[in-house]
């Protein structure tokens, strides 16, 4: 016999234990050892106060959860308030160089002086300048008449034209048009300018938008429009507007992740009972049209066009349309703006001015926006005469399609609005997918340590070489010719390179694979393609490159170059539509960058061809191979910009008071 003293913890119940002699081990066949232990107390009274000390213990955990949740919440709505400040300080700087008033913030009930700088303006050299003035979003009672404004003193040539009047005291906003020579007009291209007023009796109202879409992230997310539609739904709600999504009732959606999901109603149209149901997806109320037809229960949200059912996917969407403008008659609903997205909901404008504003729907605007003018160019043409703004995605967009068929005869109303980026989602500093955060000050460490575990999963070399990234469709638009003879080229220069995409074409797939395995062949682990949707892989790889290739051949706007900048990748970009607008070359955008408030922030290419493409690419890796300094500097200033949606909710905001006023 063998024995030892052992000392029992002053809450045990059962003692546990297996022995072992001489290299020998016995577990009792696996099932262990165990003896009661006895214990003075009861054994009911006993479990209750464990039971009792871990519901406390539970409880702090909890609490303490709260409290730094609580805290992270504070913190990210402090980021957020500083980047909508900025952006809204960006926007009037670039105002206040056209016009100014004195003082500089306007008080109600107190006087004001008007001025205008006439070569900033958009009108002609002008020996006498005009100016019409109204508030509150032309919505207040008293409009001054067209007057003169006096040529300032001290200026010559086309000079500054000040005028002085007081200000009412309701007044929240001052709303200015200027006339010059020739008949010309200065409406600030369609959008008017309009300049705050401070201490104002009457704060301005909030806008009540209701969006008409068949996508929306992440509930009914297939491409671009999802994220739009949820994000700047998002940066308007933020604003202090009240926003609504409607959205046909897929049966491909998890409703699970739809916060209070219930249904609310139903509504007879159409030759169906049509049931609706609401809820929350990323704080924004939805409501989910479900038809008795059974439009939306095809196991779909696209494609009905190619499959063996009696219906088409402009047949299905142009009843939704039509569906959601009927819930909002029959639910009292009288917004001020009615916002559609695209050919699939196109109809929405016209339907809406034809058969619902004389008939119980008379206070609404229309605003459509184009996401892809690939797809249903008759019904775009239409919403485009209905609607009273259009917008696209980019401005540099709007500029290359505004000739466009059915763009060209509405070109007047028509505004390009770059997207943005989530910068909850894409935050380098709280994003689970990468083995530390970082932000801008810390950004040398932080990308170094996820260049380190994009290889580790990849299985990429560890060298010290710059990491060139991809992460994009594997199709025409996006350049994939181009992209082929960078990635010989960047390994030619002793460069990784790591893909994440894919191909719908099995053609362009398998074209891709025969790549793959010819540069496993020639460069083994300097170089891997990844051909699947790796969401934790994309943020390693934004986080991880040193660079990130896009050189797409046309681009409505892009994401791809927003987020890589967020987490200081340098951006590697063909110059087209949104691209153009967001990434500005370090050797030769230095005024465009500045006009627009920004730094340069990366490399780009004109022409879609190999040579324009090289350019590019070897300016940025011999920037990485001889200067480090300037690169991380160049890394640094890329994660400090705002490509937020911040801006553009103010932009957008300009555009619906200006639709309002038709």
């Amino acid at each position: 016999w063998h024995s030892v003293a052992i000392e029992i913890p002053r809450h045990a119940v059962v003692l546990d234990f297996v022995v072992s002699s001489n290299g020998k081990y016995d577990n009792n066949l696996g099932l262990d050892y165990h003896f009661v232990v006895e214990r003075q107390e009861n054994m009911q009274a006993f479990w209750a106060k464990q039971i009792e000390a871990e519901l406390v213990q539970a409880k702090v955990a909890h609490e303490e959860k709260v409290r730094l949740e609580s805290i992270r919440k504070e913190e990210k709505k402090r980021e957020l308030e500083a980047y909508r400040a900025r952006a809204a300080e960006k926007l009037a700087e670039k105002q206040w160089k056209i016009l100014s008033t004195a003082p500089a913030v306007p008080r109600a009930g107190e006087s004001v002086t008007l001025s205008l700088d006439v070569a900033a303006s958009n009108l002609p050299p002008s020996e006498a300048v005009w100016v019409e003035v109204s508030f509150n979003r032309k919505a207040h009672a008293l409009k001054l008449p067209r007057a003169e404004m006096e040529r300032a003193a001290e200026t010559s040539g086309d000079g500054i034209f000040q005028i002085s009047f007081p200000l009412p005291s309701d007044a929240n906003t001052m709303d200015v048009t200027f006339f010059g020579s020739y008949d010309s007009c200065d409406d600030h291209a369609g959008f008017g300018y309009h300049l705050p007023i401070a201490g104002s009796a009457v704060p301005e109202s909030p806008e009540h938008i209701v969006h008409v879409a068949v996508e929306m992230a992440p509930v009914a997310k297939v491409g671009g429009l999802g994220d739009v539609v949820t994000s700047i739904g998002r940066a308007v709600q933020d604003m202090g507007n009240v926003i609504e999504v409607i959205l046909p009732k897929y049966d491909t959606i998890d409703y699970d992740k739809v916060v209070g999901f219930h249904e609310i109603e139903s509504f007879e149209w159409g030759g169906c009972t049509n049931r609706v149901f609401t809820g929350l997806v990323e704080d924004l109320q939805v409501y989910f049209i479900q038809p008795g037809n059974g439009f939306f229960d095809i196991g779909m949200i696209y494609g009905a066009d190619w499959e063996d059912i009696p219906m088409m996917d402009s047949e299905r969407f142009g009843f939704f349309s039509k569906a959601a403008l009927e819930f909002m008659l029959q639910s009292g609903r009288q917004p001020d703006i009615i916002h559609c997205h695209d050919w699939s909901t196109a109809i929405t404008a016209r339907s809406y001015w034809e058969d619902y504003h004389n008939y119980g729907l008379p206070h609404s605007s229309v605003v459509f926006t184009i996401h892809n003018l690939g797809y249903g160019q008759d019904l775009i043409a239409q919403a485009m005469q209905y609607s009273q703004k259009a917008t696209t995605v980019s401005p540099t967009y709007a500029q290359e399609v505004r000739n466009e068929g059915p763009i060209q005869h509405n070109q007047f109303k028509f505004k390009g609005i770059r997207n943005g980026i989530d910068v909850e989602i894409w935050n380098a500093s709280d994003d689970k997918h990468l083995p530390v955060g970082y932000d801008s000050a810390s950004v040398v460490e932080g990308k170094a340590a996820a260049k380190r575990a994009v290889k580790e999963r990849v299985g990429l070399k560890n060298v010290d070489a710059p990491l060139v990234g991809i992460v994009s469709r594997l199709t025409l638009q996006k350049g994939v010719e181009l992209m082929e003879h960078a990635i010989w080229t960047a390994l030619e220069r002793g460069c990784q390179v790591v893909v994440l995409g894919s191909a719908f074409d099995p053609k362009m797939q398998q074209h891709w694979i025969d790549i793959e395995l010819s540069l496993r062949h020639q460069y083994h682990d300097m170089a891997r393609l990844v051909f699947a949707y790796d969401e934790p892989l994309s943020h390693l790889i934004y986080a991880g490159s040193d660079m990130l290739l896009i050189p797409s051949t046309f681009e409505p706007c892009g994401l791809t170059q927003l987020i890589s900048m967020r987490y200081g990748t340098v951006p590697i970009v063909r110059h087209t539509g949104g691209l153009r607008d967001t990434v500005f070359d370090v050797d030769f955008d230095g005024d465009r960058a500045h006009s627009q408030g920004v730094e340069t922030n990366g490399f780009a290419f004109e022409g879609n061809d190999a040579g324009g493409m090289d350019y590019a690419l070897h300016r940025a890796i011999d920037a990485w191979y001889n200067d480090k300094g300037f690169w991380n500097g160049l890394a640094q200033t890329v994660m400090e910009q705002d490509w937020s949606w911040n801006e553009p909710a103010l932009t957008y905001m300009a555009l619906y008071h200006a639709a309002k006023e038709r």
